[in-house]
């Protein structure tokens, strides 16, 4: 049990990780369920393990480095293995003390690269399908777009 504790205590230290995460690469190293079921509890007991904090990280890192919209940010979080309720709740707290609007218009600069114009309706297709595959709204998207297809 506490060579489980140690190796998922070592997995800890080295990048955040859900309760999920932990117990898969745990089993993928062959230890014994009920020794990885003592060592979460544990972790969770000394808060070395908490999915809340994991899913703030994601969003943060997702918005923040990523420029990715709400949609994706919830669906990267539920992929960790964080329940639904939680992502919501940290997605909603998140997008609340960030410009979402303004999150969009950078992520639409940086596939522009310093463009001030979108050139033709297949490029215009192109960053819709972009733009809504990273998770922000169709219909913001399209008003955004629109307005860089008028400029000029």
């Amino acid at each position: 049990m506490d060579d489980t504790y140690l190796t998922a205590l070592k997995m800890l230290a080295r990048r955040e990780l859900s309760e999920a995460q932990l117990r898969q690469r745990l089993l993928r190293r062959q230890h014994d369920e009920d020794a990885i079921d003592a060592a979460i509890a544990r972790l969770k007991a000394d808060r070395s393990l908490d999915d809340e904090r994991v899913a703030g990280a994601i969003a943060r890192s997702e918005t923040g480095l990523k420029k990715r919209g709400r949609y994706r940010v919830t669906r990267q979080i539920e992929a960790a293995g964080i329940a639904p309720s939680i992502a919501r709740r940290v997605v909603e707290e998140t997008f609340a003390a960030i410009d979402a609007d303004g999150l969009l218009t950078d992520a639409l600069a940086r596939r522009l690269r310093g463009r001030a114009r979108i050139e033709d309706e297949k490029e215009f297709s192109r960053l819709y399908r972009y733009l809504v595959a990273q998770g922000f709204e169709p219909d913001r998207v399209l008003a955004l777009l629109r307005t860089y297809n008028r400029e000029q």
